[in-house]
């Protein structure tokens, strides 16, 4: 964020978090000669590493110019989730016939109220991310930019930090694309769509991403005009293509409208708003919106930090690190956004433990062994962990899926969420999980049970054997391992076992 020491609106709610993670007045601590770990970064991956560290004995500095907490506390998970919350609740009180309930014609939703709702459930997060906690936790906790001098050295507020080893965890920031005059009209991002107190009348979204998904649902459910452009044929490119159509089919029910393989032209400003011109099918149309919303892409935050000084390597990507997560400089290493394809909260915090590990323990952990799911949180969420058909079959391996819908789910018809799947693929012949994919109403949720049994070696036969209570929507998974172990009887087994059978009827 441009000016850390103001956050949109100026009320109780954005002063509370700016107490807790961009403290007034704060005064630097004298620093120690030399740290065990500098901290560069208090995203989620810095906050992890820090704490985890001085939670072992380690003097540790930590180093934050903007925010603590990063994207997930400030502009990421946490307010996105808080206004996913309230729109779906705008959606059941417009779906609530179908249970019986007679809403009144004319009900108002309060989008100001709700993002009022969005900083005050922020604020009382921001406590766990704060300055004055993890100075208790025994962490030196410096606000300023910092940058490195050398290669054992990062200098913040004129003050030279000393360090055995250093963790970069500066995260990432939304990328504006290259449409022309993009970087000449006010465009909305992650970083500043929360500062919103008044609902837009229309809205562009530019991806169809996950962040572009979520958002252009959630606002086209308070009742914003809402159009998302994606480059891409479809929306969620890199997920399972059913299960990205079941997601466009429900955010085109509230209202989305899309246009496909987008050619966007040029974006200008308008008496009337803001105006896109795209060209659909040989001729150039144009749209006028209140607001655009970028979010087709990121970028590490890798500027000014003086990497070269560090002799730390980098590219457009992020900085470049081996499967240790350790950078050019052996006495430097990288976690989260920064340096990882995985740009999710839980994979910076996985990602942290790892350099904890590695940092203060001669027994390493790589990061290609962990076992990373994500989930986009639209309604219904789609979630996903380990490979795609496509990505196995392209690695050589034979694959064998199996799929089983929600409207066969007892739980999923009676709550009238039975819109969606769960999907796994097996290598063929065996029960040893490659990936899967689940779309449903908690699919987030849902796809845990898989990560266990993928991070612990557990084939979909431990699925199979294991008890779920009924009814819950966690039958699709037992369902899933129903139809593995199907498969287990061949007709030669059959044979046997129906020999066997009419012997024990004599």
């Amino acid at each position: 964020m441009s000016d850390p020491a103001h956050i949109s609106p100026d009320d109780a709610y954005n002063r509370e978090l700016l107490a807790n993670v961009h403290p007034p007045g704060w005064v630097n601590p004298e620093p120690a000669d030399r740290y065990n770990l500098v901290v560069v970064g208090a995203g989620t991956a810095g906050l992890v590493t820090a704490a985890g560290a001085a939670g072992l004995g380690a003097r540790v500095a930590l180093v934050e110019k903007s925010l603590m907490g990063g994207d997930c506390l400030n502009v990421g998970c946490v307010p996105s989730k808080a206004l996913i919350r309230a729109a779906r609740a705008c959606a059941q009180v417009r779906d609530a016939a179908q249970f019986g309930v007679r809403i009144p014609d004319g009900v108002h939703y309060d989008f100001t109220a709700a993002m009022e709702r969005v900083r005050k459930l922020r604020a009382r997060i921001s406590h766990n991310d704060s300055a004055h906690r993890f100075t208790k936790l025994g962490v030196d906790v410096f606000i300023g930019a910092g940058r490195f001098t050398g290669p054992d050295a990062v200098e913040v507020g004129g003050k030279t930090l000393r360090f055995a080893k250093a963790v970069i965890c500066t995260g990432a920031r939304a990328s504006p694309p290259p449409i022309t005059g993009i970087d000449k009209v006010p465009c909305l991002t992650n970083e500043t769509v929360f500062s919103l107190t008044e609902l837009p009348r229309r809205m562009a979204v530019i991806g169809a991403g996950a962040i572009g998904c979520e958002l252009a649902q959630a606002f086209a459910r308070f009742g914003t005009q809402v159009t998302v452009y994606e480059q891409a044929g479809a929306i969620l490119p890199i997920e399972d293509a059913e299960a990205a159509e079941l997601v466009r089919e429900a955010m085109a029910r509230d209202g989305v409208r899309f246009v496909l393989k987008a050619n966007i032209l040029q974006v200008l400003k308008h008496k009337d708003g803001l105006v896109i011109y795209h060209r659909a099918n040989g001729a150039v149309e144009n749209l006028v919106v209140d607001e655009v919303l970028l979010a087709a892409g990121r970028a590490p935050n890798v500027e000014g930090l003086a990497l070269e000084a560090a002799g730390v390597l980098y590219d457009r990507s992020g900085v470049l690190v081996n499967d240790e997560l350790q950078t050019a400089n052996p006495l430097v290493y990288a976690a989260g956004d920064v340096c990882s394809r995985f740009k999710f909260t839980h994979a910076a915090d996985a990602m942290a433990r790892l350099v904890i590990n590695n940092v203060l323990s001669p027994v390493k952990q790589k990061v290609s062994d962990l076992v990373i799911p994500w989930c986009t949180f639209t309604d219904p969420e789609l979630a996903r962990v380990g490979l795609s058909e496509e990505e196995a079959r392209a690695k050589g391996l034979k694959v064998e899926t199996f799929t089983w819908r929600l409207d066969e789910v007892d739980r999923a018809i009676l709550d009238g969420e039975d819109v969606g799947f769960g999907r796994v693929h097996v290598r063929k012949g065996t029960d040893k999980i490659l990936g899967a994919t689940i779309v449903a109403a908690r699919a987030g949720d849902l796809i845990s049970e898989i990560t266990l049994a993928m991070t612990n070696g557990l084939g979909l036969s431990a699925v199979y054997k294991t008890i779920h209570p009924y009814p819950t929507q966690a039958e699709v998974v037992k369902r899933l391992g129903d139809a593995y172990n199907r498969t287990r009887l061949t007709p030669l087994l059959k044979t046997v076992m129906e020999k066997w059978l009419s012997s024990r009827r004599r």
